[in-house]
């Protein structure tokens, strides 16, 4: 299949450089207008990863998501990539943004009759988010959603199901690595012109998962809740793999200093 193209929009000082991981400097205005410049007839597809410190250490040192990222709108999600690139650039980002927030918010920008497709998430958990959203944004189509449980040798037929929908906007909630690789794979197949990886968007939508309250989203604290939920699958991420990526960040610093 055909590779998409690496997504060239913003300008290289828009980005924050952390080793060969781009993230652009960008806020969730100027991110909407970029999904509803790429809804326009005749507009390239754009591709939009939200980027945490779980992706961006899985980036750093495995080489095929770093080049899949390439090709999609590498956004900041989360306190780890703030304190990375501060240590980097001695500046921040101009706003968190991350998927579970960003993408309600831009359903409530999107034209009227918008095509919306999910894929993801366990057995039930799509549906029941699109069910939801649907209720939530009358103005928006979603014409279909389907568990991301699927072996090897049903993707093909999963990207053929998607493609006849003809849905505008898709949405992959696999987990990361693997959101942003099947659309990586699949970009110029999938016949949608916006594509996200949104990790457990559809779990908090469809209340399969309980979100943060407000007060720890604002200060930054909503993975310390996710982990009291699910220690199992999230503490080592949260803890070990946050310090591995933050200690990878502080020899590149030495590295640049040392030039």
């Amino acid at each position: 299949m055909s590779q998409a193209e690496p997504q060239q929009s913003a300008s290289r000082s828009d980005f924050a450089a952390i080793g060969a991981l781009n993230v652009e400097r960008t806020t969730s205005k100027a991110l909407t207008q970029r999904v509803l410049d790429a809804l326009a007839p005749g507009a390239a597809p754009l591709a939009v990863a939200f980027c945490n410190a779980h992706t961006a250490e899985i980036a750093l040192r495995d080489r095929a998501y770093q080049e899949a990222l390439g090709r999609f709108c590498v956004v900041n999600d989360g306190i780890g990539l703030e304190i990375a690139v501060r240590i980097l650039e001695r500046r921040g980002f101009p706003e968190n943004l991350n998927g579970t927030d960003f993408v309600p918010a831009l359903f409530a920008d999107l034209p009227k009759a918008t095509r919306i497709y999910l894929i993801g998430a366990a057995p039930g958990v799509a549906e029941e988010a699109s069910r939801r959203f649907a209720e939530r944004f009358p103005h928006l189509e979603f014409v279909g959603a389907r568990h991301g449980f699927f072996r090897s040798e049903e993707e093909e037929d999963v990207v053929r199901a998607t493609a006849a929908a003809r849905p505008d906007i898709l949405l992959v909630a696999l987990g990361n690595p693997q959101q942003e690789l099947f659309i990586a794979r699949h970009f110029d197949t999938l016949g949608a012109k916006a594509m996200f990886g949104v990790g457990a968007l559809f779990d908090f939508t469809a209340e399969r998962v309980a979100r943060a309250p407000v007060w720890m989203r604002r200060a930054r604290l909503e993975w310390a809740f996710r982990v009291a939920q699910e220690p199992g699958r999230l503490l080592r991420r949260y803890t070990i793999e946050t310090a591995a990526f933050l200690i990878a960040v502080l020899r590149l610093r030495v590295l640049e200093e040392a030039q």
